[in-house]
């Protein structure tokens, strides 16, 4: 091993070494370092030192006729993409190395090769997904093929740790320690603000295990475009467009580019806007997000590592570690939201050991250069947010279940005692439990009369098992926690597949409407059994289509951060572009900070408006509004609408209302939140909506099958609300229906964190103003509660008259 790093100019670091050492040693780990400082080998280079001390080499040499299965090494990753880039890089050394190991890829994208090498046990090395590990649990011979794994490897851990797929993994993982207990399990991670619980949840079972980093975190640099002195900036309602003169220099100036934008629209307009002043053959610019056709994603990943294209705009579908050595800077349009967000991408940049990142970061309004700023701040303390783990996620467990009872069957007692041995079901209750096996077996009381149903079979011997074929076809099917709405497949009338957009957007399309996608003018043809056919439009115009769940909340660090900024000396360049606009703000009120609560009160044609200002992110000004909304219209009847941003959130009330300090103490109350909140929401509706999801991942709403159309979003809702509906009436203690409610109030809601902002705010020191008009914090507000209003102009038209008149009135502010 050290002779091959010696071949190639390189020293192991520390790191590497104990990493090796460890595994060596049969001890289990998390390695925690930043991408591109090579942790890749880190955690390969311990199974290869153990196959040369084992005698891999000769072993794997005799072809005899009674070899069995030969998987030593099984490695998790969570994206295909991924799974694909790790498999090249294993090549080398292993080649290298003279281990000759066979390394197969087990995911959707996998080859006929791969998937046959695979499935008979015939690679040393299976590089897989979470639910493609899940299906191989489905299968009787899994025990089999996994008796002779002599490590497992789980890559990106950061990225699965606080959702349901690392739930499944917790699960899957638990039944591979009862088939293989010796294994040690390494996970890789980027850095998390909760690393000692990220150990813990991927190794319940080693509780003291090591975390192994790097002595120094890669060093990552920050610059910003900032507008011209004088130079009109706009304040809201923008996607920083007006910056692609900027953008278009800053991308000739380097070899290799990666633009990162947060939407899948953004990303589509971007790539537009940069067709159209790109000066290279237009084959060098790429187009990269989660919609578009895998071989489009992989001929826009293939460029980069070739140097055959120049740019690729991207979203979240490239954050991940994808290795592109080749790309020389990184671009970021927009606040990244979040500091484990900006380091990811930032790492894709010189993602080479030693070199440090660097980001361009791209403001599409004036007070994202504050978010510019607060991000410096939190890079230079290392500031970093946590991910924290689900737990109980019963559908998830539910979907084990049938997946163990379909792969031989299970004894409860002993599956019980394995769950409760991961984090995520430690706490699993009796009764949740008996609920979870009563559940699929005969569905619960109210559903045990419908045969579908019924999927698992309790035989006389105390196992559970899948007798049915067709439940086992229909559940391997649906294997995952991944779960999409409506898509529809997006496809040329004379052949050619290029992704998918949401039924909701296309569906409002007629025949010869055009459309932007997969960084194309597309005309619709016809859309028939979810499918769009399309031919290339002759005109350039068209619209974007728009995801749900499309925009990111500011973090709370990240948050806090930009409170602080706000209310420092000007020092930092992007501060120092903002000063005319914070001065106007405390002209005209003041400016927040952590120990004040800042609260503006404005008149306008549409209401009386309240800005309250707790930089608390999107998902708790949610709730924070309609709960303040509930209790002030008991206060004094009224009625109110309300808009929310990442800084906070503004009541408009039809009927005169102004606050005083003590009623803004009543109504910022921890006392009775739970309770307001179910009366301030329609609580029944949002976990109707959130029972689909929770519906799908249990079982419930069996997928579509091979060579027939997919539902459609109307037909899921329409399944789903009427067993919503016949649970609630018939079977009101049903698991799924408290899960519901539950992950609306923790995940949706945040009501926690909603209780710990009350209980700051109650803390703090009111800072009540009445501004003579809009001021800048507050403008972005009431953008927000225009644009569901009822108009005949874009909503952008509307928000830059409104930013004009109000510069013109206090003077250029931004």
């Amino acid at each position: 091993m050290l002779d091959w790093f010696d071949t190639r100019g390189w020293r192991p670091a520390p790191f590497q070494r104990e990493a090796w050492r460890r595994y060596l040693a049969g001890e289990p780990g998390l390695l925690v370092t930043p991408t591109g400082s090579g942790k890749t080998l880190a955690a390969l280079g311990g199974p290869l030192l153990q196959a040369l001390k084992l005698g891999d080499a000769a072993a794997t040499r005799k072809r005899g006729v009674a070899q069995g299965p030969r998987l030593r090494l099984l490695w998790i990753t969570p994206l295909r993409a991924l799974a694909t880039d790790t498999v090249r890089a294993m090549q080398e050394p292993i080649a290298a190395l003279g281990v000759p190991w066979t390394v197969a890829m087990r995911t959707g994208d996998a080859s006929a090769r791969d998937r046959r090498l695979a499935r008979k046990g015939l690679s040393d090395v299976l590089v897989t997904t979470p639910e493609s590990f899940a299906l191989m649990l489905s299968y009787p011979d899994a025990p089999q093929l996994l008796a002779g794994v002599r490590g497992v490897v789980v890559d990106e851990w950061h990225e699965l740790l606080g959702n349901k797929r690392g739930v499944l993994l917790q699960l899957c993982l638990a039944r591979l320690r009862a088939l293989v207990p010796a294994a040690p399990l390494w996970g890789l991670s980027a850095t998390l603000g909760n690393l000692a619980e990220a150990r813990d949840v991927l190794l319940p079972h080693a509780p003291d295990a090591a975390i192994v980093a790097a002595p120094r975190r890669r060093r990552m640099t920050l610059e910003t475009l900032l507008p011209e002195e004088g130079e009109r900036f706009p304040w809201a309602g923008h996607l920083g467009l007006s910056q692609l003169q900027r953008v278009a220099a800053v991308l000739q100036r380097a070899r290799s580019s990666l633009l990162f934008t947060n939407t899948r629209s953004q990303a589509e307009l971007w790539h537009r806007a940069l067709q159209s002043v790109w000066l290279d053959d237009p084959a060098t610019l790429a187009l990269h997000h989660g919609s578009l056709d895998a071989s489009l994603r992989a001929a826009a990943e293939t460029g980069l590592r070739d140097g055959s294209v120049r740019c690729v705009v991207a979203t979240s579908s490239l954050d991940l570690g994808v290795d592109f050595p080749a790309v020389d800077q990184v671009l970021q349009v927009g606040s990244p939201k979040g500091m484990a967000r900006l380091l990811q991408r930032g790492g894709r940049a010189r993602h080479r050991p030693g070199e440090a990142g660097h980001v361009v970061c791209v403001p599409t309004h004036a007070l994202e250069l504050a978010e510019y700023a607060a991000a410096r701040e939190a890079l230079a303390h290392g500031r970093i947010e946590s991910r924290p783990p689900p737990r109980l996620s019963l559908d998830v467990l539910a979907q084990h279940c049938v997946t163990l009872a379909l792969g031989g069957g299970f004894d409860p007692d002993d599956l019980l005692a394995e769950v409760r041995g991961t984090h995520a079901f430690a706490g699993l209750p009796d009764a949740a439990w008996s609920a979870v096996l009563d559940f699929i077996v005969r569905g619960g009381s109210a559903l045990e009369s419908y045969p579908d149903y019924r999927r698992v079979v309790r035989d006389d011997d105390g196992r559970f098992r899948v007798h049915d074929r067709r439940v086992a076809f229909r559940h391997r099917l649906s294997i995952g926690t991944i779960t999409s709405d409506g898509s529809v497949q997006v496809r040329y009338m004379k052949g050619g597949y290029l992704g998918a957009v949401e039924e909701a957007f296309i569906g409002r399309l007629r025949p010869r409407d055009r459309f932007q996608f997969a960084g194309r003018t597309l005309e619709l043809v016809q859309l028939r059994d979810m499918t769009a056919y399309v031919r290339i439009a002759k005109r350039a115009d068209g619209r974007v289509p728009r995801w749900q769940g499309g925009r990111m909340p500011l973090s709370s660090e990240l948050g806090a951060e930009v409170e602080a900024i706000l209310a420092a000396p000007v020092t930092r360049p992007e501060m120092r572009a903002l000063s005319p606009l914070l001065d106007l703000q405390e002209r005209l009120s003041e400016l927040p900070t952590p120990a004040t609560l800042l609260v503006e009160a404005v008149k306008t044609r549409q209401g009386w408006h309240t800005f309250v200002f707790p930089f608390a992110g999107r998902a708790v000004h949610e709730g924070l509004a309609a709960l303040l909304a509930l209790r002030w219209g008991r206060e004094a009847p009224n009625t109110f609408g309300w808009a929310v941003n990442d800084y906070g959130l503004v009541l408009t009330a039809q009927a005169l209302a102004w606050l005083d300090p003590p009623l803004m103490q009543r109504l910022l109350s921890p006392e009775g939140l739970m309770d307001d909140l179910r009366d301030s929401l329609n609580l029944a509706e949002l976990a109707r909506r959130q029972f689909r999801e929770i519906a799908r991942v249990a079982g419930l709403l069996p997928p579509s099958l091979p060579g027939r159309a997919p539902r459609s979003l109307r037909q899921l809702q329409a399944s789903s609300s009427l067993l919503f509906d016949v649970l609630r009436q018939h079977d009101p203690g049903h698991l799924l229906l408290a899960q519901a409610e539950r992950e609306v109030l923790e995940a949706q809601l945040e009501v926690q964190r909603l209780r710990e902002v009350l209980e700051r705010c109650g803390r703090r020191v009111l800072a009540l103003h009445r501004p003579p008009s809009l001021t800048p914090l507050a403008f972005p507000l009431w953008a927000e509660a225009i644009r569901g209003q009822l108009s005949t102009e874009d909503w952008r038209t509307r928000v830059a008259r409104a930013a004009a008149q109000l510069e013109q009135r206090h003077g250029r502010g931004a």
